[in-house]
């Protein structure tokens, strides 16, 4: 490994990213930025019911304002549906419309009109003019509610309102709680949380220069986006084109429709540029959340730490449509059993549908909830048994060559071992032949309010689109020159969503065609310049584009070396295809790669307040090959804060569905002052064997174990276990005080 990376021109540095002067200096515009002449000033009139019927829509004073251009609804959408996995929600509710149930209001974020006018002010005034009739329906707020035989029923596609159920059978239980000498459960809840990206929900539509219906906006998958507007418009996807400027972040909750369909409706209706920012107190209303989830567990072991047996439930709050549930949630039901062997699982999981709002993608997809329980209890066992939680784990990974709780191996290059063993090491453990012993977090002076403690947790998670969904990249480089290259430029459409992915495909492309970056030019982030390149999830993009790119240049440089000049390959990378679950044993191929991460933290824990400080984290995570260095330490030590803030402290709340805080003054995220005064990032690299380079993905891996991590150290530090997220003051110190601690 080493005398190849001597070799490498591009891989392996710290290259600077290639955007970063214009967002320092503010040249860079985003997708709010964008003026035009003839604008026109777009508003949304969304729902006043959780549930009901919409029975009629009076537009005549909205439409009689002046400077009112535009007031569209239900029957103005010529295919009123779209949805990233499934078709299920209307763009616009209301009458008049071909799908069936678009009449229906489900949530608080269905769209019910738009207006579109001069100015925001005026949109604003215009759809506060709208009349709505509605039917009152029995709405459902409870997923173990709406799961029962008398709740209303929110789909006619989702009988018992449960839109997936994954299900694991192996092995023979009844013989597995046989063998076990102790048995652990818990029951485990975590909270919704707001993406919170600094950019809210913005964009501009307009009819380009060849009559394309042109939206720019901020997305995940601009063919995606293309294509889902595409759908709802019933139009070809040449008459389609979506443009991404500058992203300011993204982690998930872009990946499903916000403005970008009801921004190409208005352009396309009025032949006019149609413009829309959203307050931040709309993009927390608006747009989807993480997945609140309730999970049951129950594991047996034998007295030496082998795990015999492993039962769980888990129920996600899906809100009122899909979006990405039934991809969360099967993600959700691989991880309950942690990345451990056991020969005897039996799992159920279910989506749920409700009228709250909508849940879907977000950095870790259903992981973190999964890794949160499973590793709690896994600490848990330890203390049972009275083993150190290294040597647990060690004792029970995965390995090269181990199987699934789905019955099937997984793929060539695990590294679970060596990750626990490094992290471990640098967080103070020690190992006395075989026998590993914790550091001690409660030496040192302390006042008699705070409390010292630190916790262990490992995790893994997939690269790449998950349970047969289609996987695939695309890329184009072009090699321009005379006797020698003088230019190359790549073409991918892999979103930046602030990652640094873009700096990336620069240095990938560079070595692939063997020129130093400053002869590279990325063209990307625009459907009409580029092939889909997949969406910027799933820890996937370096691992697909890099895959991609590798390809086309490889490509490329024979036609270079055969004087073709200039000299230009396409490449479509395909990974190894993965399956679905089965629906009754569960048996799949689930994922072509994983990453596999393990983290330390510790923590002060004030007694008296109920306040959570974590002082330290340390975070090992095999990247396979660190393309950049320099950006996989930005995306652990990001990770790792945000992180901390799902832990202790983002609390949105949601009564009736209606969030009663969506404002960052009341819905609290980490500020520098609560960022822990270390983060080591140990950036390991056993490289994955079809990885680009031997890269694997990473960017979501350090999220999974934060939470586990900090509750065991809040154990460590009380004696106090938590089974439910956030750990807000309030809820910590009420468990103090029940136990006596804390009391003056």
């Amino acid at each position: 490994m080493a005398e190849e990376k001597s070799r490498t021109i591009a891989i392996g540095q710290n290259m600077h990213r290639i955007d970063a002067h214009g967002k320092v200096t503010g040249e860079t515009p985003y997708p709010g930025d964008f003026e035009m002449d003839g604008q026109l000033w777009m508003k949304i009139r969304f729902s006043d019911r959780a549930h009901a019927r919409v029975l009629h829509i009076d537009t005549s004073k909205a439409v009689a304002l002046p400077g009112v251009h535009g007031v569209f609804t239900a029957a103005d959408v010529p295919v009123n549906e779209y949805g990233l996995v499934t078709k299920d929600q209307p763009v616009l509710c209301g009458p008049g419309s071909p799908m069936p149930g678009a009449d229906v209001v489900r949530c608080y974020m269905d769209m019910v009109a738009l207006v579109v006018a001069e100015s925001e002010a005026l949109a604003a005034q215009a759809a506060r003019l709208i009349e709505i009739e509605y039917e009152d329906l029995p709405p459902v707020f409870e997923a173990h509610e709406a799961m029962e035989s008398g709740a209303p029923q929110l789909h006619e596609r989702y009988p018992k309102n449960t839109l997936c159920h994954f299900r694991i059978r192996k092995g023979d239980m009844a013989a597995g709680w046989a063998a076990a000498d102790v048995v652990v459960e818990g029951a485990f809840s975590t909270g919704y949380q707001e993406h919170a990206f600094l950019q809210p929900e913005a964009g501009i539509s307009y009819i380009d220069e060849q009559g394309r219906v042109t939206v720019v906006v901020a997305g995940q998958w601009a063919h995606e986006d293309q294509e889902l507007i595409c759908h709802a418009l019933d139009l070809p996807p040449e008459q389609v084109r979506v443009i991404y400027p500058a992203i300011g972040g993204a982690f998930g909750g872009r990946e499903d429709m916000s403005v970008q369909i009801i921004l190409a409706l208005a352009a396309w209706k009025l032949h006019r540029p149609v413009k829309i920012v959203w307050s931040r107190e709309e993009s927390i209303q608006y747009h989807h959340k993480r997945h609140p989830v309730y999970i049951k567990l129950k594991w047996g072991a034998r007295k030496d730490g082998t795990i015999t047996a492993m039962h769980g439930e888990v129920i996600g709050d899906a809100g009122a449509y899909n979006y990405t549930t039934s991809k969360v949630l099967g993600n959700a039901n691989l991880m309950i059993t942690g990345p451990y062997e056991c020969e005897n699982v039996h799992t159920d999981t279910y989506g749920v549908v409700t009228n709250n709002i909508p849940t879907g993608a977000f950095r870790g997809f259903g992981a973190p909830q999964a890794c949160f329980a499973a590793e709690t209890l896994m600490n848990q066992l330890a203390e049972k048994l009275g083993i150190d939680p290294v040597a647990l784990r060690l004792k029970n990974c995965v390995h090269e060559g181990s199987y699934l709780s789905v019955g099937t191996p997984l793929p060539a290059g695990v590294s679970m071992d060596r990750v626990i063993e490094a992290c471990a090491h640098e967080s103070g453990w020690t190992n006395d032949v075989g026998h590993w012993i914790a550091p001690s977090a409660h030496g040192g002076d302390l006042p008699p309010h705070l409390r010292r403690g630190i916790g262990f947790a490992c995790g893994f998670k997939n690269v790449g689109f998950s349970f047969g969904f289609p996987e695939q990249s695309w890329a184009t480089v072009e090699i321009h020159g005379n006797a020698e290259i003088e230019r190359v430029v790549v073409r991918h459409a892999g979103a930046e969503v602030g990652q640094g992915t873009h700096t990336v495909m620069v240095q990938m492309a560079a070595e692939g065609a063997g020129v130093p970056v400053e002869k590279v030019e990325l063209i990307g982030h625009d459907t009409a310049e580029t092939k889909t390149s997949g969406s910027a999830s799933a820890s996937r993009l370096t691992f697909m584009a890099g895959n991609a790119i590798k390809g086309a240049a490889e490509r490329a440089l024979a036609q270079w070396k055969n004087e073709e000049r200039p000299a230009i390959a396409t490449y479509q990378y395909r990974p190894p295809k993965t399956t679905p679950y089965d629906p009754e044993t569960g048996r799949s191929e689930p994922n072509f790669a994983y990453g596999y991460v393990a983290q330390a933290a510790e923590v002060l824990v004030d007694v008296e307040t109920g306040h959570i400080q974590v002082v330290r984290v340390i975070s090992a995570n095999d990247v396979g090959r660190a393309i950049n260095p320099q950006l996989v330490q930005g995306q652990i030590e990001g990770a790792v804060v945000q992180a901390l803030g799902y832990t202790i402290m983002e609390h949105l709340i949601s009564k009736d569905g209606r969030i009663l805080n969506p404002y960052l003054s009341t819905y609290l995220i980490p500020t520098v002052l609560d960022v822990p005064l270390e983060v080591k990032s140990i950036i390991l690299e056993y490289a994955d064997p079809i990885g680009p380079w031997g890269a694997r993905g990473m960017a979501e891996m350090p999220f999974i174990p934060v939470a586990p991590a900090i509750v065991a150290a809040v154990r460590d530090a009380t004696g106090i276990w938590f089974h439910d997220l956030p750990l807000i003051p309030e809820k910590v110190v009420a468990r103090l005080r029940a136990v006596g601690i804390g009391v003056l």
